[in-house]
């Protein structure tokens, strides 16, 4: 997920995980696959409701849904997932990697001075 044509991608997961409820429902998911009436039970919203949350979920490909008989269950798509994490990730370490960065100069600093910072905190 590093070039521009990830970027609506981008946009319709992290639209979809805005919502409080769609959040809820991703994380009931990720205890294993439910249906429309099960991700429903905790909320005082229509099913009709759920169903356009799960829709979402589905633009943004988070969720897919299978038909088992007569049951439609939904699932996390949890590849989806791994690449919103992955994306994220990769400004992490950059940060990180700053961090350590300054920490040194800061060490190098205080021990230029003999201060108390001198010290190795590990």
């Amino acid at each position: 997920m590093d070039s521009h044509s990830d970027e609506p991608l981008l946009d319709q997961a992290f639209l979809a995980l805005a919502d409080p409820v769609r959040r809820h429902i991703i994380a009931r998911l990720s205890r294993g696959p439910a249906t429309v009436n099960e991700l429903a039970e905790p909320f005082e919203i229509s099913k009709q409701a759920v169903s356009k949350h799960i829709q979402v979920l589905e633009h943004a490909r988070l969720v897919t849904r299978s038909r088992d008989a007569q049951r439609r269950p939904v699932h996390l798509n949890p590849a989806r997932l791994e690449a919103l994490t992955a994306w994220i990730g990769q400004y992490r370490l950059v940060r990180e990697e700053q961090f350590r960065s300054l920490d040194a100069v800061l060490h190098a600093q205080a021990a230029a001075k003999g201060g108390p910072q001198a010290k190795d905190p590990s």
